[in-house]
């Protein structure tokens, strides 16, 4: 049987569709491979950002890049699974705009792999919330595809809805750093219905990309004013400064 569907159903690659020899969700061709740029080296612990080797180790939890070392970040860890740039950047704008929630299943499964050493059982894992009417156009929230799915295969606690935006802010591509702060302030609050839940525990919060972090600091900012434990952050695309 599994035969008979590999022939009516060949394997292909998760960016390009190319066929590939391998099995299961996320497998890339030749091509795409290269591309990818998965961060499994040494990064900074805070946000994920990949650093250059220098035989510490990737779990060194000394490890802290420049921009983390000048700007205060709420959060205590950090993870990324890849580069935002290549065939990385492709699959997460096909999934955020190009209605591909298919991809949804793949990324994730990346994603939970280098965020395992921020979850437990006892984590929380929640979404960065859209408003209401970019949920509305696009259909669903790309960050709550990815954050279900990491939740499931670490058997942790999941709430989609644990926090929410409080108003439609603009997007924050090609915004300064200042500007992205300024742009989120005040945007995101913990859902009333969920201080109960959070109230002690740590949150995991996982988003698609994460650039400046202005985000990620006003989601945490959010939910330790609600009382929650410890926050972590996973993202599963770091943009990084050009070389």
């Amino acid at each position: 049987m599994k035969g008979a569907l590999r022939l009516l159903y060949p394997p292909q690659c998760v960016a390009c569709g190319a066929p590939v020899a391998g099995e299961g969700p996320g497998q890339l061709c030749p091509a795409c491979f290269p591309e990818t740029r998965f961060i499994t080296g040494a990064a900074c612990t805070r946000c994920g950002v990949p650093l250059p080797d220098d035989g510490t180790g990737a779990d060194d939890p000394l490890l802290t890049c420049d921009d983390c070392l000048a700007m205060a970040r709420p959060w205590q860890r950090g993870r990324a699974a890849m580069v935002y740039a290549g065939t990385g950047r492709r699959l997460v704008l096909a999934l955020k705009h190009g209605d591909r929630p298919d991809l949804a299943p793949a990324l994730a499964a990346w994603l939970a792999r280098a965020a395992a050493p921020l979850i437990d059982a006892n984590t929380i894992v929640a979404p960065i919330p859209l408003h209401l009417r970019r949920l509305l156009k696009r259909r669903y929230n790309q960050a709550a595809l990815i954050s279900g799915r990491v939740a499931r295969s670490h058997k942790s606690l999941h709430l989609p809805d644990l926090l929410l935006r409080c108003r439609h802010t603009p997007g924050q591509d090609h915004r300064g750093v200042g500007d992205r702060f300024a742009n989120i302030a005040g945007a995101l609050a913990v859902n009333p219905r969920r201080v109960e839940a959070v109230l002690g525990r740590p949150v995991l919060l996982v988003d698609d990309v994460m650039a400046s972090g202005a985000t990620m600091a006003a989601a945490t900012d959010a939910l330790l004013a609600a009382g929650s434990g410890p926050v972590s952050v996973a993202v599963l695309a770091r943009a990084v400064k050009d070389d």
